[in-house]
């Protein structure tokens, strides 16, 4: 295999590669480094040796982003208020989230999810259910027996049934749906958005330590009205505010004279009302967004 061969079969599988190491991570950067600790050692290689290299790439990729997802939680451990996924623009990735099951496995309800398995039944779950590999692909991977890997996969459905409510609305109900949450926020009028609301509605804010947050969610409609009316609101007014395509769903960038401030994305329940509201205010985690 030439240089200029080897550089176009890893070009052709790093869209995938970013999406299994993101989905893994729930970090952009994070899945952007173990992307391009991928190329060093596909660089490295002997490539006249590799017989499959979209399987040689996807098993490095794999450990490497365990790897990386080990030290990410002891991290995790110390931070400071509740951690969210860093959002994603996907309408810019090279991925294909035509299938349904891709672009779902990337909205923050199932990020948030997989951050509750284990990291090999996280592994297993997403490359056989989502990247439709073979048991036995899986079970290479991850250097288990194919009973094993079984297993995994199986107690990964499990805890995602058990923990998900997570439900999609076709993209136009969304979109009227985050366009009615802006304009609670420009107007501070919330009356027309409480319809839009689960009554078990929840706000989830991810400041880092370096911005003011919420250091807990915010449960019931009650407390999540009156926390847009009186603290998310006022200070949106101030700036402006656009609908953008992250995560495979329609989400609001709220902006002032410094930048980006905040990311909303949503979740919804069976009932097609927003169940969840993510604001992710962390700095560090704009940066893919601007």
């Amino acid at each position: 295999m030439t240089s200029k061969t080897s550089l176009c079969a890893f070009e052709q599988a790093r869209p995938m590669l970013m999406g299994l190491a993101y989905r893994l991570l729930g970090s952009a950067a994070e899945a952007e480094d173990v992307v391009q600790e991928t190329y060093i050692s596909w660089s490295a290689a002997e490539h006249d040796q590799i017989t499959n290299p979209d399987a040689w790439l996807t098993t490095v990729c794999t450990r490497k982003a365990l790897d990386q997802l080990k030290s990410a939680r002891k991290k995790r451990e110390n931070y400071v208020g509740m951690w969210l996924p860093e959002p994603l623009h996907t309408t810019t990735q090279e991925t294909p989230e035509d299938r349904v099951e891709l672009s779902e496995s990337l909205s923050m309800a199932f990020l948030l999810v997989m951050e509750r398995l284990a990291p090999k039944e996280r592994a297993a779950f997403l490359l056989r259910e989502v990247f439709s590999s073979s048991y036995e692909e899986v079970a290479q991977i991850l250097d288990v027996t194919p009973a094993s890997c079984r297993k995994l996969v199986s107690r990964a459905k499990t805890n995602i049934k058990h923990k998900s409510d997570h439900f999609v609305p076709p993209p136009v109900q969304q979109n009227e749906m985050v366009h009615a949450f802006q304009t609670a926020l420009e107007t501070g009028e919330t009356a027309p958005l409480a319809q839009l609301l689960a009554a078990d509605v929840a706000l989830l804010s991810d400041g880092g330590g370096k911005v003011n947050a919420i250091a807990q969610p915010l449960l019931g409609l009650d407390q999540v009205l009156g926390f847009i009316n009186q603290a998310i609101s006022p200070a949106t007014r101030s700036g402006r505010a656009w609908v953008e395509e992250l995560n495979s769903c329609p989400s609001l960038i709220t902006v002032d004279g410094s930048g980006i401030t905040t990311i909303f994305t949503f979740s919804y329940n069976d009932e097609l009302k927003i169940n969840a509201i993510y604001a992710q205010r962390n700095p560090d985690k704009l940066s893919a967004v601007r």
